[in-house]
């Protein structure tokens, strides 16, 4: 099967807190079932460039490149006795009207568009990566200062278990559940030395995530990023 759409995911800034599993119950996909490391349930702030996007191939003047800000949970979905891992997003801010409309037609996705903009800068020996989205006249930020050198991921590392979900599944409004898979290598991994996040998470994502993304992250970490493949959705009928 070829995929729908190419690019690279560049950079990806991760803020990872821990929750009860209890609140993202209304958004899991029927099938699915709360993915957990050591028992800890993870909702993930993710910010990364996509760049260099073609859809089925093609190349969009103006849509190549562009900022993603990202706030997702962790699944699995057994299909013939084997256990899928994959993410759920319940929202998703690009700056492209026309993205957003096509992954929320095409995949039943929940993207949202709001003006953006992004910085990056690297000395050689410590990187700043900053992402910015607008939301009532405000600047909402995600920033992460991190070491320049890289490692790889660690197995069975809470690294592994967040970069490693290749499916993605979505709750339809039919009952039904969008699947689709995600190809990409395992990222390399840069060393955190500080990070700031500023959002008004109440108003973006609702009392019930608000109060966990106030708090201290669980961890946070900066992934180098790599080329990635998005293949055509499948529909789930129960």
């Amino acid at each position: 099967m070829k995929p729908f759409l190419t690019g690279k995911w560049k950079n990806l800034a991760m803020l990872n807190y821990l929750v009860e599993p209890s609140i993202l119950t209304k958004h899991l996909p029927k099938g699915a079932e709360i993915d957990t490391w050591n028992g800890d349930c993870y909702i993930s702030i993710v910010g990364f460039m996509f760049l260099g996007t073609r859809v089925k191939g093609l190349s969009m003047p103006f849509y190549r490149d562009f900022e993603e800000v990202n706030l997702r949970f962790y699944v699995r979905f057994k299909e013939h006795g084997i256990w899928k891992r994959g993410v759920v997003f319940v929202k998703e801010i690009v700056p492209k009207r026309l993205i957003s409309s096509i992954a929320n037609h095409l995949y039943g996705e929940h993207y949202y568009c709001y003006p953006m903009r992004n910085s990056f800068t690297d000395d050689g020996t410590s990187l700043e990566v900053k992402y910015e989205w607008l939301y009532k006249n405000e600047w909402n930020y995600l920033l992460i200062k991190a070491e320049s050198n890289h490692s790889p991921l660690i197995e069975g590392s809470e690294q592994e278990f967040i970069t490693e979900h290749f499916w993605g599944y979505t709750k339809l409004a039919s009952g039904k559940t969008s699947e689709y898979h995600v190809e990409h290598p395992r990222w390399n991994i840069h060393k955190v030395v500080s990070h700031d996040f500023c959002c008004n998470t109440k108003e973006l994502y609702g009392d019930g995530f608000h109060s966990y993304l106030q708090q201290k992250p669980g961890s946070v970490f900066l992934a180098e990023g790599s080329d990635v493949k998005v293949y055509p959705r499948k529909v789930w009928k129960f």
